[in-house]
């Protein structure tokens, strides 16, 4: 089969994704075998790739918002990031299986969705309909149910004021979310062609700053200067969540400027499959508008260093033809 690989971890210039053949994979106890349709390309793809997270195995396939077909039945599913738990310790007990220490990853620990097939957990896979399209289904698997679970972590009250930092296939997912539940969204993004869109989605803004104090704030741009001014932009007893999996560092902060007045800045960790299932029901009964840019899975390369550029207007998704 064909598949691509983090060859040498490095900037995306240096091109560190590459072609390989490679044997179909056999699944292991407890998998099964996924004949890929689409996969979603996520900022966390490009972190693996330029090696802002450490590579976890060599050579890795990346990819981990995977639409395809189960070999043997045919069924249709969904194959998302968290890819195992323990589901022993405290964590996973509680109902708290995103924060296990020995929880794995699909297109980090194990080979991802870059590729013709891989193998998943059965147990860790979500149903998808037969009559949506690949493309439209591919950016909820992660942009869509990692933008569900900040929009819960942020503690938005009913109608509250949103600020989304950053505008790209989650916040898009995530604005509309809340926008259906009544709040008041504010998108702040430098770029054009993602302002414009967060008009067109329904938000009451789009530019450099919220122009007014903030109940609630997520921050999705992996960028950590924006963390002072999003929490200065909050109203008394807000709350900022970092949705990220990886930021650079955030400045020095000035206690009574920025967190004074019980504001409330919190990190999102992955999700649980509850997480998962509750965005996909909620998804899949009230559609949202899926902005997608395509590309051919030879382009796997080109999707990573558009994301890098921020020349991706929604969620990129690699498609097999």
């Amino acid at each position: 089969m064909k598949a691509w690989v983090v060859e040498r971890p490095g900037p995306i210039a240096s091109r560190p994704l590459a072609p390989v053949e490679r044997d179909v994979p056999e699944p292991g106890p407890g998998e099964v075998l996924v004949r890929v349709e689409a996969c979603g390309v996520c900022r966390t793809d490009l972190h693996l790739a330029e090696g802002d997270l450490p590579p976890r195995r060599p050579r890795t396939t990346p990819g981990h918002q995977v639409v395809g077909r189960v070999e043997g039945t045919g069924e249709r599913v969904g194959v998302a990031w968290l890819r195992s738990t323990c589901g022993r310790c405290a964590y996973c007990v509680r109902g708290a299986e995103n924060l296990c220490p020995d929880s794995t990853y699909t297109g980090w620990d194990a080979d991802g969705g870059f590729a013709d097939y891989l193998t998943a957990r059965a147990d860790y896979l979500y149903p998808l309909p037969d009559d949506v399209p690949a493309e439209r289904l591919a950016p909820l698997l992660c942009a869509g149910i990692i933008g569900f679970r900040a929009l819960s972590r942020c503690d938005l009250p009913p109608g509250g004021r949103l600020g989304i930092y950053g505008f790209g296939a989650s916040a898009h997912l995530t604005a509309q979310a809340a926008i259906a539940q009544g709040a008041v969204v504010h998108a702040v993004t430098r770029s054009a062609a993602s302002r414009r869109l967060a008009l067109e989605l329904g938000a009451a803004s789009a530019g450099d700053r919220p122009p007014e104090p903030l109940d609630s704030a997520i921050l999705f741009a992996p960028v950590g200067d924006l963390v002072p001014p999003a929490l200065e932009a909050l109203d008394r007893g807000g709350t900022l969540a970092i949705a990220g999996i990886h930021l650079t560092d955030i400045p020095a902060l000035d206690y009574e400027r920025y967190l004074f007045q019980e504001r409330t800045l919190r990190s999102v960790t992955a999700n649980t499959r509850a997480d998962g299932q509750a965005y996909l029901e909620l998804a899949l009964a009230h559609p949202p508008r899926v902005r997608t840019t395509l590309y051919s899975f030879d382009e796997a390369g080109r999707a990573l260093a558009d994301l890098a550029e921020d020349q991706v207007n929604g969620a990129a998704v690699l498609v097999k033809t």
